[in-house]
Parts: structure tokens; C-alpha cells; sequence
């Protein structure tokens, strides 16, 4: 039999809270009340859930309802209408909705080194527009 292409699943309810360190494989669900270190793949905190970590390391965090410390997502950082980031962030990606609190040191990385790297060619577009042309927004 061939191998079963699931992923993990682990949900912190509303009425647990840890303290300590998680680490944790697959998508993470924290309703209830985390403090201390996360490693781990997908991390969502919901609406009601709160997050106090001196070091998290993820691939991809969604944040609906409280973070406040140090997280670092290789992959993307989504912060809900709901949610509330409060510390020092690092990511690929950043996603803040409408109504999202995002009060935070902010790194933004990208794959590739943006002086000469391939992501700093969007940044000469402007320069291929004509002079005296300008777009009003």
C-alpha cells in the first residue's frame, strides 16, 4: 500500500493553555493560550486564541487573534481583521486585512538578494516611462 497523502493536524482548544515549548508537524489550530517557543509547519491562531513566544519558527502563521513576541515565517505572514500582531516579525510574505493591528519590527525577506537579484528589475519600471508622462492616481 502506497502512503496516504494526509497532514498532521493539532488543535489547542480554547479552555488549554501551555506553557513551554511546541513543536509540531503539519497544521497547528491555537484556540486557547500558548506561551513560550513554537517550531512547527502551518500555525493558525484563532480568534480566541492568545500567543506569548519568545521565538517562533514557522512556515506559514495566520493570525486571527493575539500574538505579541518574535516570529519568524519563511513562508508567509497573514494577519486577520481580527488579529493582532505585537513584537518583531520576519517573513517572506506579508498580508495584513482590513481591521488587522500589526505593531511590530517588520523584515520582509525575499529569496533572492533584491541589490542585482532578479526583484529589483520591478523596481525600474518607472524608469521606462516617458518624461513629462505621469499617471495620476
Amino acid at each position: 500500500m502506497g502512503k496516504k497523502n494526509s497532514q498532521n493536524l493539532s488543535i489547542i482548544d480554547k479552555e488549554l493553555k501551555i506553557e513551554g515549548s511546541i513543536s509540531s508537524r503539519g497544521k497547528l489550530i491555537i484556540k486557547g493560550q500558548v506561551t513560550g517557543t513554537i517550531k512547527g509547519d502551518v500555525v493558525i491562531i484563532a480568534e480566541d486564541g492568545r500567543v506569548e513566544s519568545t521565538a517562533t519558527e514557522v512556515s506559514s502563521i495566520t493570525i486571527g487573534g493575539n500574538f505579541q513576541g518574535e516570529v519568524t515565517a519563511s513562508k508567509e505572514l497573514i494577519i486577520l481583521a481580527t488579529g493582532t500582531c505585537a513584537g518583531k516579525v520576519e517573513c517572506k510574505d506579508l498580508i495584513v486585512e482590513n481591521g488587522g493591528v500589526l505593531n511590530a519590527e517588520v523584515s520582509c525577506k525575499t529569496s533572492s538578494k533584491l541589490p542585482g537579484g532578479k526583484d529589483s528589475k520591478m523596481f525600474s519600471a518607472s524608469s521606462k516611462l516617458k518624461k513629462g508622462k505621469q499617471i495620476e492616481l
